[in-house]
């Protein structure tokens, strides 16, 4: 008899820590902002940044997004999600419409007002710090598992993506050129900006083995035709996106500055997706991979 209550207590014990990780109940987060933060439920989540939800699709967590932005695009069945917009274009009156127990979203999601006027209503928001480097998506990765109350999925999602980057450092670190790369994006159909330091395109480059061409300035900018040929990139990269929007590789081409440089005239143009390029999220070691193939001929047998 004593035997059958000590199982039945286990098992109690054991359904009540099911519990706790599948709804994340009642943890105090301490999110980008510095703030702590005190998320209660986590059954119904808005997901605001392409990174963060691909790590709740990542960590078997899916069924509790009930909408999210339009930069989250990653795995396919975002799609039959609800959006809520630009995650920089926020509306509250959305979002709150949704009856959610947590906005999570990327550190840079906004405005701001629109942030606040969630919280005002009583839903918690968790912004995730967001760093161009694995470092970074480690700390997303265990900042959005803690926030759901799910350290267990965290730890095990933590382990796949640490082996994954060895895996890719290990390739790039073998490889003996540094090819010089000029990224450069197109916003609202304007000139292409070029990416400088301290931008998640200048991160990818170097774990890629390559050097960013661009080092005057911060953030992205437009390049001078003067500046851009004395930059003398070997490969222009871009996303796919981007590449469409000026046409193509015709169009890329078409423009005189890029025509003169050696990627121009060597026609090593790379276009990748623009979220996994970019997005610094769980996929960001088969971006470095990619990558490298592209810029590296010696890794793509050319």
């Amino acid at each position: 008899m004593k035997s059958l209550v000590i199982s039945a207590i286990c098992t109690m014990l054991a359904m009540v820590a099911f519990t706790i990780e599948e709804a994340g109940a009642d943890v105090r987060i301490m999110d980008a902002t510095g703030d702590t933060v005190h998320v209660q439920q986590t059954d119904r989540v808005v997901s605001v940044g392409g990174a963060v939800t691909e790590i709740v699709f990542g960590l078997g967590l899916s069924d509790r997004i009930v909408a999210v932005d339009s930069t989250s695009r990653y795995p396919d069945e975002t799609a039959t999600k609800p959006k809520v917009g630009y995650m920089r274009q926020l509306g509250a009156e959305p979002i709150l419409a949704l009856n959610p127990s947590l906005v999570l979203a990327v550190e840079d999601a906004g405005p701001p007002e629109a942030l606040d006027q969630i919280r005002e209503a009583g839903v918690p928001v968790i912004l995730v710090p967001d760093k161009s480097s694995p470092e970074g998506v480690i700390e997303k990765i265990a900042l959005v598992a803690e926030t759901l109350g799910a350290p267990e999925k965290g730890q095990a999602f933590l382990r796949r993506f640490r082996t994954e980057i060895r895996e890719a450092s290990t390739l790039v670190a073998s490889v003996i050129s540094r090819p010089r790369v000029l990224f450069l994006l197109t916003v609202g159909g304007g000139a292409p900006l070029a990416a400088g330091l301290n931008t998640s395109a200048a991160g990818i480059i170097e774990l890629a083995g390559g050097i960013n061409v661009v080092d005057a300035f911060e953030g992205y900018r437009p390049l001078s035709p003067e500046a851009a040929v004395a930059a003398a990139p070997e490969v222009i990269l871009m996303t796919e996106q981007s590449l469409s929007a000026l046409g193509g590789e015709e169009g890329l081409h078409g423009i005189p500055e890029i025509a003169l440089t050696p990627a121009g005239q060597q026609g090593r143009v790379v276009a990748m997706d623009g979220l996994l390029l970019l997005g610094f999220g769980p996929r960001t070691a088969v971006a470095i991979t990619q990558l490298a193939r592209e810029i590296h001929p010696e890794l793509s047998g050319e």
